[in-house]
């Protein structure tokens, strides 16, 4: 299933994004599903993270809830044809990202392929959604897009070994990993994180969707491409990370914990290159979909 955070003139609910580019609204299908079988008997959250926290996240009651509503005819009363996507997760306790995850990369960019994980935090604020602006300041100087896969986690994840590693995944998701290149260089130079690089605000895209884990194959093999101006400039497939999506979350998780709807982002592939003002971003998926953006100079006030 792919589960969206969805707002409408009504507000933001959950919803399970349909091939024919509708939204079932699945806060209020659990709504009628709860007043009707009385399973829940408890408020339920208008977001996935707090769905997470109620534990309310579960595929079989989703599947539970959409069938509940073809059978009594509610299908078309639940489903939203005109809506804004919002990021997955709009405020994740950790986003754990990966540097030089594909072989590809660092030979671009310079680097040795790197013998254990690199690892860097994204401040949680840069988190913008589907069709939102990436905002580049002037003096930031270059600013590059990252297609990566990322890794939602579903319940706390301590000391994980990596043949459990799949059972504390909630599903996977879209991040563009948009880094101000030229800060990134000069804070190399003086030995100092990439925090700031990579954290700059609307530096953090995320979305269409979560795709539900029992959707993909493991160990996980899906395309990734990214389009400037529906141009390729990325293209290569998760099976080519060095660090698979087990071995990170047991190396990230053997060191901090990670609470539920964290974020690993997985490393971005070969074809790095600036991005301006005007400029469409598309960074894709298999399977997951396409996470648009538009870059603007941003202008105070």
């Amino acid at each position: 299933m792919k589960i969206v955070s969805f707002s409408d003139a009504v507000g933001e609910r959950v919803g399970v994004l349909l091939d024919r580019g509708v939204v079932f609204d699945l806060t209020s299908g659990i709504r009628m599903y709860d007043a009707a079988v009385k399973r829940i008997s408890r408020p339920i959250p208008n977001t996935i993270a707090g769905m997470v926290n109620e534990g309310l996240f579960d595929v079989g009651l989703f599947h539970e809830v959409v069938e509940f509503a073809e059978k009594h005819n509610l299908t078309d009363l639940l489903a939203v044809d005109e809506f804004k996507l919002n990021p997955p997760i709009k405020s994740p306790p950790k986003i754990i990202a990966l540097g030089l995850n594909y072989s590809t990369h660092a030979r671009e960019s310079g680097r040795p392929i790197p013998q254990e994980p690199i690892i860097f935090q994204k401040a949680s604020s840069c988190v913008i959604g589907p069709e939102d602006k990436i905002l580049i300041k002037p003096k930031f100087g270059r600013v590059d897009p990252e297609v990566e896969l990322a890794v939602v986690i579903g319940k706390t994840a301590r000391d994980v070994p990596r043949d459990r590693a799949y059972e504390f995944i909630l599903g996977y998701t879209v991040m563009n990993d948009v880094t101000a290149r030229d800060i990134q260089r000069h804070d190399f130079e003086l030995s100092q994180p990439w925090f700031r690089s990579k954290s700059m605000d609307t530096f953090g895209p995320m979305g269409p969707c979560i795709l539900t884990k029992d959707e993909v194959e493991e160990p996980v093999a899906l395309n990734l491409e990214l389009k400037v101006n529906w141009e390729i400039r990325q293209s290569d497939n998760t099976a080519n990370l060095i660090f698979d999506i087990p071995y990170l979350v047991e190396f990230i998780s053997d060191m901090m914990t990670l609470e539920p709807c964290s974020i690993i982002s997985t490393g971005t592939p070969e074809g790095i290159a600036p991005i301006y003002p005007g400029d469409v971003i598309e960074a894709t998926v298999e399977k997951i979909g396409t996470l648009r953006n538009y870059v603007e100079e941003y202008r105070e006030g």
